[in-house]
């Protein structure tokens, strides 16, 4: 067998309603693998559409979601607050990235790179900024965004369950072209 036909093809999608079923399987993989999240995945299909959503891609090898993102319109996240006290920015120039992971099989393919810049990719193409939280913990993730330009703005904590919370950082993304 040639080395080409071993190789897997990643694709970067919009993510179809057909998706959403093996997006939840993998969601619940990542969960027992990493915790995150960390509100757990009781209904993962639910929270894989969260209010407000505005668009959400999936990556897929050889037909599998490996990997998921969305981008949310602005709820009452603390990054958001901090994102519009800091710039002025109105709110309907502000989007959410969510609902980001990769399956643990999937990892170092740069498929979480290509999920965050198809979000990148979509709110320069609307007119927005992208705002997020993630977990201090979650080193990788951290890196990734100041890789690909994102700004710290502030330390939040990340409110979960019965009154529980855990330290989080906001970024916001660099400006469009």
């Amino acid at each position: 067998m040639s080395h080409h036909n071993a190789e897997r093809e990643l694709v970067i999608r919009p993510r179809a309603s057909a998706d959403i079923a093996s997006a939840a399987s993998a969601l619940i993989e990542v969960h027992s693998a990493d915790g995150y999240p960390v509100e757990g995945v009781a209904q993962p299909e639910e929270w894989l559409s969260p209010v407000g959503l505005l668009s959400a891609w999936v990556a897929v090898i050889n037909d599998r979601v490996v990997g998921h993102v969305a981008v949310t319109q602005p709820s009452t996240e603390e990054a958001v607050a901090l994102w519009i006290e800091r710039s002025g920015a109105s709110s309907d120039n502000v989007g959410v990235l969510a609902r980001l992971f990769v399956l643990p099989e999937a990892r170092k393919k740069s498929v979480g790179e290509f999920l965050v810049r198809a979000t990148m990719e979509y709110a320069g193409n609307h007119g927005l900024r992208l705002v997020l939280d993630v977990m201090t913990k979650d080193r990788s993730a951290i890196r990734l965004y100041e890789r690909l330009g994102w700004q710290q703005i502030g330390n939040i904590a990340h409110h979960f369950g019965e009154g529980q919370q855990i330290d989080a950082l906001a970024y916001v993304s660099p400006e469009g072209p």
